[in-house]
């Protein structure tokens, strides 16, 4: 059996030791990366609602960059939302800044009571560009 090969941002949050994960796995020629939440440094959410978002994708393209990857290597996204009906223009509103040219990656949205504290989460896998 293959040995995990964990990543981790370079300046990675509390949370990860507090609950025993990775921030992300790479596998061969991918990069699958845990459910990012917009946390401070400490594991604390950011209370407001458009800024914990944005600090989400934050911590999502830290892990990325960790693992090799940019936005642009995501080939699949799943995000979680606490209140999905009052949450979504904002999320859009972020997602169009990050992904802002076609084609996008696939996106699964699904909508649950709990996240720890937070009210967004997203996780993705990302191809690992070749290096040249």
């Amino acid at each position: 059996m293959t040995k995990r090969d964990a990543v981790f941002p370079a300046d990675r949050h509390a949370l990860y030791d507090e609950h025993g994960y990775s921030a992300a796995i790479r596998s061969g020629d991918l990069l699958f990366v845990s459910g990012q939440v917009g946390s401070r440094h400490d594991g604390s959410a950011e209370p407001d609602f458009s800024a914990q978002v944005r600090l989400a994708f934050e911590n999502l393209k830290a892990t990325l960059i960790a693992g090799g990857c940019t936005f642009d290597d995501i080939v699949d996204v799943t995000t979680f939302h606490t209140d999905p009906e009052k949450q979504f223009a904002t999320i859009m509103g972020v997602k169009s800044e990050v992904f802002s040219t076609r084609p996008y990656p696939n996106w699964t949205a699904i909508g649950v009571n709990w996240l720890a504290g937070f009210d967004f989460e997203i996780k993705v896998i990302a191809r690992i560009p070749e290096q040249a």
